[in-house]
């Protein structure tokens, strides 16, 4: 069973590579391959298995940032909200990826503003259009 912290139930579904190192582009590129294929994932609090092999976790804490896990914590918290689900509740990729366009909008203009990785998104067709970037 794969485990997912709240807010990579819905920022992974924009990930694409950039910015990280490639062992752990490979890493979350087979756990994103998992939960596409459709194993199970736990809603769990704090670090998760993408967490896991990310150079800013310290002691069960990231350090992106001074706030870093704080902020993420809040995120977490208001994406498991959104996706309606909650923490030890096993739920499918499937499932968050077609609830997906019914919270981004919320997620987006509270979340996406201030990413450090918008940019990358931002290159994705299905974000623009969810985003309305795509809107003339």
């Amino acid at each position: 069973m794969i485990r997912l912290r709240g807010h990579h139930l819905i920022c992974l579904h924009f990930f694409k590579g950039e910015g990280y190192p490639p062992e752990f582009v490979a890493y979350l590129g087979s756990i994103l391959e998992r939960a596409a294929q459709g194993e199970q994932i736990e809603v769990v609090s704090g670090p998760d298995d993408v967490c896991e092999k990310c150079h800013f976790l310290k002691v069960g804490r990231c350090l992106f940032n001074a706030n870093a896990d704080e902020e993420i914590r809040k995120m977490d918290e208001a994406a498991v909200l959104l996706q309606r689900t909650k923490k030890n509740e096993v739920v499918s990729w499937r499932d968050m990826r077609e609830n997906l366009p019914l919270v981004f909008n919320s997620w987006f203009k509270k979340y996406c503003g201030v990413c450090e990785w918008r940019q990358s998104c931002e290159k994705e067709e299905e974000f623009r259009s969810m985003s309305d970037m795509g809107a003339p």
